[in-house]
């Protein structure tokens, strides 16, 4: 398919924030206010999909299926919207899938940034419109007070400029800063995990593993191409969590696609999964289909801050151990 291309943002750009999954009811004014002020100093305009504070679908947080699909699709036919938010993450965006219309979304394309189970909106639609969308901060992340100097330096260079390398941060949080923005506990860093050396370029796919899982044998599986490099990341809230990645992980390799796969980036596993080096790289060592595969791991995506954004379907590429993205 051909890949598909929105406009970068610029100055004066309209943002439309949505919600997929969880509702907005769960997010503290104190990180709505600070969202909306972080996108206005960039000098964009915040605007909100009419059904964000429903929460109809109780058992999700979340409202209809339908209205999550109408402010999706209200949102990119609306010519004054140029890129798209989601409100957080949760674990049924995957539902609205078969109410989109992609012929829509494909004659009006424009950025969409989440992450997390907003995975499965953002690889359908790639996979099946060819539209180049982004993993990375919800609205709420960009709500964090402290600590967030990264995630909104990755996010303006790679949505404004269309490219970015790459950097290793100075340090990391996995608290709950929502409840508590005032008294947070960071994380020296200890730097990526390069488990296999090698060096490759391609297109990037990817996001949660879990949620990527549940797309396998549906119409909206993104394709792994020739020279796929391939990002994945994981919600770890223990210590046996650290089986269930090991299976998904070999659930994703036996793909037949999956052969085209020519390097691999992990983001950061949370505390709780006691996650090390040696542990990852005995659990990469017992996949068949990863062998001499360049391999980087605990990088700055996934569900520890900061947060990198990345284009899912844009290009990536690895050198000498600098990894670059651009779209």
């Amino acid at each position: 398919m051909q890949k598909l291309i929105p406009a970068k943002l610029q100055k004066g750009d309209e943002i439309r924030v949505i919600a997929p999954s969880i509702s907005m009811k769960v997010i503290g004014d104190d990180c709505r206010k600070i969202a909306k002020e972080r996108f206005e100093a960039m000098g964009l305009k915040v605007s909100f999909g009419k059904h964000t504070l429903e929460e109809e679908f109780n058992m999700f947080a979340s409202s209809d299926v339908f209205n999550r699909a109408d402010d999706i699709m209200e949102a990119f036919l609306d010519k004054n919207v140029k890129a798209i938010f989601t409100i957080l993450g949760g674990f049924n965006s995957n539902q609205i899938l078969p109410f989109l219309d992609y012929e829509v979304i494909k004659n009006n394309p424009k950025i969409l940034c989440g992450y997390s189970d907003i995975t499965a909106l953002l690889s359908a639609i790639e996979a099946k419109t060819g539209l180049v969308t982004f993993y990375g901060p919800h609205y709420s992340s960009i709500g964090m007070k402290k600590g967030n100097e990264y995630t909104l330096d990755m996010l303006e260079k790679v949505l404004f400029e269309g490219e970015s390398e790459l950097k290793i941060s100075d340090e990391w949080s996995d608290d709950l800063w929502f409840k508590d923005q005032e008294n947070r506990d960071f994380i020296k860093n200890e730097g990526w995990w390069v488990l296999q050396n090698g060096n490759a370029k391609g297109e990037l796919k990817g996001g949660n593993l879990s949620t990527l899982i549940l797309l396998n044998g549906t119409p909206y599986q993104p394709y792994f191409a020739q020279n796929t490099i391939l990002m994945i990341e994981e919600c770890n809230y223990s210590s046996a969590d650290d089986k269930e990645f090991l299976r998904q992980f070999q659930a994703l390799a036996q793909r037949d696609d999956f052969a085209n796969i020519k390097a691999i980036l992990i983001g950061r596993f949370q505390k709780a999964s006691n996650m090390t080096k040696e542990k990852l790289k005995f659990m990469i060592d017992y996949i068949p289909q990863l062998k001499g595969l360049p391999i980087i791991a605990n990088l700055d995506f996934g569900h520890t801050t900061p947060i990198a954004t990345l284009p899912v379907g844009g290009m990536c590429e690895i050198n000498n151990g600098k990894i670059k993205v651009w779209w």
